[in-house]
């Protein structure tokens, strides 16, 4: 089978949960005896790092990338919004990643097109004029979903107003478009009965980020460390962990002062690099994740806005790492609160749930190990690409 995958930002290296997402559709397919051409979008914010590119992956996917001026534009955004059109989703449009993708439809034969998002959906009249692929929808999330709830939970009256409505808008696209595509392949149940209860009426499945990573050998988690990894250029990341050093962390500090946070992960706030405050440390972007989440002890993901699944918590339960996060921040997880990640809704049920860890470091380790049997169980990558094969031939066959 021929897939077409086209990528909303540059999905290899996988250094994010979207990066992760997508790498491990490629890898899968491609570790399944199929090919895998990649097409993707990359900007000043995702930029295409060539010496990140080795050579076996170019071969492997002949990876394309078409740079669009993803930046806010205040004009832009305000004529989108006077006009009822969807900004998130308007910045992706370009005449020239359209040209590229008539081009490569024209030079080859496709038989699955998977679009990584719905911000691509604009695309789908020129793959329908020069293809007769079938085209999927790969769901990531929710997308007004979380608009939604990153606009609920802002302070500033004039901020929230405007975030409702951007949110509205993209609602009005998403649940629109959504019918336009042969099928819809979403990382959670939950995400799928949204569509469906909104009036999806295409074959739709849920199948949830897939991974195969190795334990990291040789490497001794530090004691008494807490630490969240994840985009900071991602609002609910960000939004989230502000939350937790303004309503959480004091109380930890004061209960268990031998405790010590680290916060990583790529674009971290100018302010937030420069903060001096007491146990906590501000590492930024790592060179390698795998080898910062094995070096510490306890994942804390304070999840306020979300849709989709964490990939970043996928990663530390895969690597044995005990997770506290919230009901938003597990969602999509086949999860037991208590047996394989923790969930802490609330300042005072994240000081309890750590407690219990720094407290107890068998129990930690307990969860840890149990985490990392879940993800082996039911997220390994080599499963759910065949469940994606599947439904293509099933899309095809119109047998759903």
């Amino acid at each position: 089978m021929k897939i077409l995958q086209l990528c909303y930002k540059p999905p290899y290296p996988p250094v994010d949960g979207g990066t992760l997402a997508m790498n491990s559709v490629t890898q899968g397919l491609l570790d399944n005896g199929h090919e895998v051409k990649i097409l993707s979008v990359c900007s000043d914010k995702h930029p295409v790092r060539e010496n990140d590119l080795d050579a076996a992956y170019r071969n492997a996917t002949g990876f394309e990338a078409v740079y669009i001026d993803l930046s806010i534009h205040p004009l832009d955004a305000a004529v989108a919004l006077l006009c009822g059109e969807s900004y998130n989703v308007k910045r992706f449009i370009s005449k020239e990643y359209e040209s590229h993708l008539i081009e490569i439809l024209q030079n080859g034969h496709y038989d699955v097109v998977n679009v990584e998002s719905i911000f691509l959906a604009p695309y789908l009249p020129a793959i329908r004029k020069h293809s007769n692929a079938r085209v999927v929808l790969r769901a990531h999330n929710v997308e007004h979903r979380i608009w939604r709830q990153v606009a609920l939970t802002t302070s500033n009256p004039l901020k929230r107003w405007y975030l409702k409505k951007l949110a509205l808008a993209l609602r009005t696209y998403e649940l629109d478009k959504i019918n336009d595509f042969d099928g819809i392949a979403c990382i959670t149940a939950n995400d799928a009965e949204t569509f469906r209860s909104e009036g999806c009426r295409k074959p739709i499945i849920d199948i949830p980020f897939g991974i195969d990573i190795e334990p990291v050998d040789n490497v001794d988690a530090e004691p008494n460390t807490l630490f969240h990894i994840g985009s900071m250029d991602w609002a609910p990341n960000e939004n989230g962990i502000r939350w937790f050093l303004k309503e959480v962390w004091p109380l930890i500090h004061k209960e268990m002062p031998e405790v010590r946070l680290f916060l990583a992960g790529r674009k971290m706030p100018d302010d937030l690099m420069k903060m001096a405050m007491d146990g906590v440390v501000v590492v930024g972007e790592v060179p390698d994740s795998a080898y910062f989440i094995a070096s510490k002890q306890i994942n804390i993901v304070p999840l306020m806005a979300g849709s989709g699944i964490r990939v970043k918590i996928i990663e530390a339960m895969s690597l044995s790492k005990t997770v506290v996060t919230t009901t938003i921040g597990a969602a999509g997880i086949d999860y037991n609160d208590g047996e394989n990640l923790l969930i802490a809704d609330t300042p005072q049920q994240f000081v309890s749930q750590i407690r219990r860890c720094i407290d107890d470091p068998e129990l930690c380790q307990t969860i840890g190990r149990n985490a990392r049997s879940l993800i082996i169980e039911k997220y390994g990558n080599k499963t759910l690409t065949q469940r994606f094969v599947d439904f293509y031939n099933k899309i095809g066959a119109g047998a759903l």
